[in-house]
């Protein structure tokens, strides 16, 4: 019976056993084409009051750990369904074997690939977040996941992050206005959201045991604004607690981080699921907010295989403590409610719809999150677009060009449907021109656990290609780096800024043979570019999924006009980055403290605040056309805390093109009596304009927004006086300067 209620469930279907004087909604909810509707709140919890008296103290238990690689157990006996898991963010995970981190081997589990959350952030883009969080969460829907573990919204410190490519840029202000439409439209569908990786988790470099020693304001200002977003505007449904420690304590077992913070200033009324491992100790956890432990393998050391999901330690352990009433039933019975609220939200709702993957919608997205988000760095003698015309002879060179970029990174790869390739994509727009390749060097096969040394003779490659750029009118370098051990990658950092396999002296030899070099980089993160005096244009393009391709080959040819803006600053030296300034206690640490000694001065604040110049500035993206910003001023000039400041635009689109433009809004105080960066991110708006058009446009800025953390009353002060409103499209290119001032 058991097998059976097992398996009908993860078909979709159920096996309810009745229970007398219980009126459950269906443990799979009868399917709708509709809007998601979940209970009332009153009805909610008063069918949540009745399961607790109905449920077993060993029932309960039960539901607080996993079952399963990526599930938790209900409770049979009532009619309660399992939890069901899946990484994300960027789309569904392939299905993993029960007890096993193998895949299952399913032919059904292909789905679409999304673009990486950095080229997401890169779009400035509200609405594209909402669609994007529909899309995806629609695919987890329809294969029956009652959690996607995602989005990340950990702030990006430092260029060498293993998994910075899965998050949403530097900057607070806008990783908060991006993940709230993102979680609103997974949560659409009858799925939670799980935001991750609460708090911190800013290097992938002893992840498992870092403790993190930060200040209390640059932990509000910097590394908790999007979670708190997420939590108290986009009301996630669940929250991830990450693998490290902050200031001594476990984030699955911290106290402030979980109860004072999350649950008790925020409200959150969700479930805090530990990251696959993150548990250490059952008293810690029971005690300091950890509801659903999750793992990869024996909760405790020397624990038999056999059962060792009983051995976690919010299980058998955990029951132990309460049979003895050294831990007090109402903590069990706080996150069983948690959970059961989190059921009623997804598996147990009375509508949920029925989800859709691999349709043509799901691609439109795919597509315009990808072309949105691809970023033109540089573009001397108007390099891009390249037109397509007969006679000319374009050298593609680069692994990055056909390697497949959905497969490997860690707990984000996926099984993509398809996936379009850059040197596809450009074969099928170039109908005139004559594309050939050449490899022109080699990485190495993947591996996310470890380096795999490239077995590929490199200096017949680079020949190669150096021979067929001495022939072609123009070079398409494509490179950058990949989900490989040691690249863009979980469970381990980088190991050097600039690019790796000999791309650097690759592209000096190109340069050197042809001087009409535009370079493609694919990455999410940052990277040296000794060799970009010598070339002629540079874009940034990002893991940008199914439809990366036909996405990058759009914007090459000028189908499509760039309009992506950086979401983390481009340091010229790694030496020049906030966190590595300050030596090997600041990044990585020492492997057992690291100190984030920069404070709130991360990214551009670092670069503004120093007067450092950066490589590329956050916020920088250039256009094929032009853009005129115009009659700039404020509504008026005096606010109080709880006003909206409204920061006036004309934009004019002034160039041969149409095209989108993202009027960016930073604020500071200059005679501050504490010490703030130069200026912060408050607003911003992207404006999609026709050739020769003018639109006035309103952005908002909250006075509130304008607050710091004040740590000797630990809240958010606004200080009274004048600030400065910096209005511009990139935060080193300020078009002008406003002067207000916040009053009684």
């Amino acid at each position: 019976m058991r097998m059976l209620q097992r398996w009908m469930r993860r078909l979709g279907m159920t096996l309810l056993l009745p229970v007398a004087g219980i009126t459950l909604l269906s443990a799979q909810p009868v399917q709708c084409t509709g809007p998601y509707r979940g209970l009332p709140e009153d009805e909610m919890e008063r069918r949540i009051d009745t399961l607790l008296s109905r449920l077993t103290l060993e029932e309960k238990v039960a539901m607080c750990h996993a079952q399963s690689k990526f599930s938790s157990k209900g409770a049979e006996r009532l009619g309660i369904p399992e939890l069901w898991m899946s990484d994300g963010p960027h789309g569904v995970r392939a299905e993993i074997m029960w007890d096993s981190w193998l895949y299952a081997g399913w032919t059904n589990d292909s789905i679409t690939a999304f673009p990486a959350l950095t080229c997401l952030a890169a779009t400035f883009d509200p609405a594209a977040a909402r669609a994007y969080g529909r899309s995806v969460g629609e695919e987890a829907r329809y294969r029956h996941k009652d959690i996607l573990l995602g989005p990340g919204v950990n702030i990006y410190r430092h260029p060498l992050n293993g998994r910075n490519f899965e998050y949403m840029g530097e900057d607070p202000f806008l990783a908060a206005r991006m993940v709230v439409p993102y979680v609103q439209g997974v949560q659409e569908n009858g799925v939670a959201a799980c935001v991750k990786h609460y708090a911190l988790n800013n290097q992938e470099r002893w992840r498992g045991h870092i403790n993190v020693q930060v200040s209390e304001r640059a932990l509000r200002e910097i590394y908790l604004p999007a979670f708190r977003a997420a939590v108290t505007r986009g009301h996630a449904w669940s929250i991830m607690a990450a693998y490290n420690k902050v200031d001594g304590a476990w984030c699955s077992e911290n106290e402030m981080l979980l109860n004072k913070i999350l649950k008790g200033e925020w409200g959150f009324d969700g479930v805090v699921i530990s990251d696959w491992g993150a548990a250490h100790s059952t008293r810690g956890a029971a005690l300091h907010g950890l509801d659903i432990e999750m793992g990869t393998g024996p909760g405790r050391p020397g624990v038999s295989p056999k059962n060792y999901y009983d051995h976690y330690y919010l299980a058998n352990p955990f029951l132990e403590e309460l049979k003895k009433g050294t831990l007090d039933v109402k903590v069990l019975d706080g996150k069983v409610r948690r959970i059961l609220r989190l059921m009623y939200r997804t598996t147990m709702a009375p509508q949920r719809p029925l989800g859709r993957k691999n349709n043509p919608e799901h691609l439109d997205v795919a597509y315009r999150v990808a072309t949105e988000g691809i970023v033109l760095l540089k573009n001397e003698r108007r390099f891009f677009p390249l037109e397509d015309k007969e006679g000319l002879t374009i050298a593609v060179i680069g692994e990055n060009a056909v390697k497949k970029m959905t497969v490997g990174g860690g707990s984000s790869e996926l099984k993509a449907r398809f996936e379009i390739s850059p040197l596809q994509g450009l074969q099928n727009a170039y109908r005139k021109a004559t594309i050939r390749y050449a490899q022109g060097y080699a990485s190495g096969k993947y591996a996310w656990d470890r380096e795999v040394p490239v077995e590929a003779d490199t200096d017949s490659l680079r020949e190669a290609a150096v021979q067929l750029a001495q022939k072609a009118d123009v070079v398409l370098f494509i490179g950058g780096l990949n989900k490989n051990h040691f690249q863009d990658c979980e469970g381990a950092d980088r190991r050097q800024y600039g690019l790796p396999f000999g791309q650097d002296a690759l592209l000096d030899a190109l340069t050197r043979v042809n001087p009409h070099v535009g370079v493609i980089l694919i990455s999410g993160n940052a990277v040296a570019m000794p060799w970009l005096d010598k070339v002629e244009g540079v874009m940034q393009a990002w893991y940008l999924g199914s439809m990366a391709g036909k996405a990058i080959a759009d914007v090459v040819e000028g189908t499509v006009n760039p309009s992506g803006k950086l979401p983390f600053s481009f340091p010229k030296r790694l030496k020049d980055n906030g966190a590595i300034a300050f030596g090997r206690t600041s990044y990585p640490g020492d492997s057992i403290n690291v100190q984030y000694k920069e404070g709130l001065l991360v990214g551009y604040r670092w670069f503004d605040t120093k007067k450092i110049e950066p490589l590329f500035a956050f916020g920088h993206g250039l256009s094929y056309t032009t853009f005129r910003l115009l009659d700039i001023k404020s509504d008026r000039k005096k606010y109080a805390s709880g006003d909206t400041i409204c920061v006036l635009v004309t934009i004019t689109n002034s160039g041969d093109r149409d095209g989108a433009e993202v009027v960016q809004v930073y604020a500071g105080k200059p005679d501050s009596h504490v010490m703030r960066p130069l200026k912060e991110l408050k607003g911003f708006r992207r404006v999609f304009l026709k050739k020769g058009e003018s639109r006035r446009i309103v952005i908002p800025v909250a006075v509130d927004d304008l607050a710091y953390w004040d740590e000797p009353s630990h809240d958010w002060k606004v200080e009274q006086g004048d600030y400065l409103l910096y209005v511009g499209n990139a935060s080193d290119n300020i078009a002008r300067k406003i002067r207000i001032t916040v009053g009684p």
